[in-house]
Order: C-alpha cells, then structure tokens, then sequence
C-alpha cells in the first residue's frame, strides 16, 4: 500500500536545521497524519505522496513549502500591562493573540523591558530550511470518523 489520499500514514523522522540541529524528533512510530488533509507542511505532504511501508528517505524543504518566510510585519512591541499574567514573561514564552484576521494567532515573545514587549507571530520555523530523514513506518485506510474530523485519531493521532 502506498502513501495517497485518505490514507493515514505513520512515520519516524528527524528534523534538522541546515547546521544539523535537531528541531524535533518522533523515532517510536507516534507520529501519524492523514494524508491530503492540509495536516502536515505542504513540502512534506508531496514529498510523502507514493511511499510504501519500510521507505526511508531524507528531504530538504525550503521555507516557501514549509512554514513560510518570516515576514517582519508580524513583529509587534506591546505595552506590558497588556498580559494578564501573574508569572514572569520571558524571552521564549508563547501566547494567543487576536490576529488581524480576528483569529487567535500563536505569538512567541522575542525580547522584554519594564515596560514593553515585543512578540513575533511568525511561526517559530518560518524562513527555515528544514531537512528531514524519514522512514515509513505504515499505512492504513483512514477510518470513517477521521475522514469526517479531518485528522488521525487513536495512536499517533488526536485523542477524542
């Protein structure tokens, strides 16, 4: 069986940075995702596309096929008093904000003083190359409720 649409795959990866940093990891067959469901980084999805069960492979995706280049317009200096938190805001620190777009958007905070913060709404790997090295783990038809969900459910996948 082959890696196509509606098909949940599982896989093992590697992801490094092109100085060889490991970004992530999943080596224990516990990442699975359904195939043709916008669920994984576009690169990735096409590179997958025709694989079998037992494929290893490396990729190197540029950040136009992964998770987009960064755009400076995402960056914005807010006044502290705007977190509502009681503990210490640190560089690395990410929250929910209200997007332009009036959806939440995932910001991580970039620098602080005693009166500002700056976040950064750019995906934390936006405008990383990222390589991977992948082996195919296995592939199975998607089930009726993950078709409908739009994900994998049970082991690898979202629990409900």
């Amino acid at each position: 069986m082959q890696i196509e649409e509606n098909r949940v795959a599982t896989l093992n990866y590697i992801l490094k940075d092109d100085q060889g940093n490991v970004i992530d990891s999943a080596e224990d067959g516990s990442f699975a995702y359904l195939h043709g469901a916008a669920n994984i980084i576009p690169g990735l999805e096409q590179a997958l596309l025709g694989k079998s069960a037992g494929d290893e492979f490396s990729i190197s995706i540029e950040p136009a096929q992964g998770y987009g280049e960064r755009n400076d317009n995402m960056t914005q200096v807010v006044p502290r008093n705007m977190f509502e938190s009681d503990e210490e805001i640190e560089i690395g620190m990410q929250f929910h904000a209200e997007g332009p777009d009036g959806n939440p958007l995932a910001v991580t905070v970039t620098q602080v003083t005693d009166d500002e913060i700056t976040v950064d709404g750019n995906h934390p790997l936006a405008g990383v190359n990222l390589n991977f090295e992948i082996k195919v783990v296995e592939i199975r038809e998607a089930s009726k409720e993950e078709l409908e969900h739009g994900h994998v459910h049970g082991a690898g996948g979202h629990p409900h």
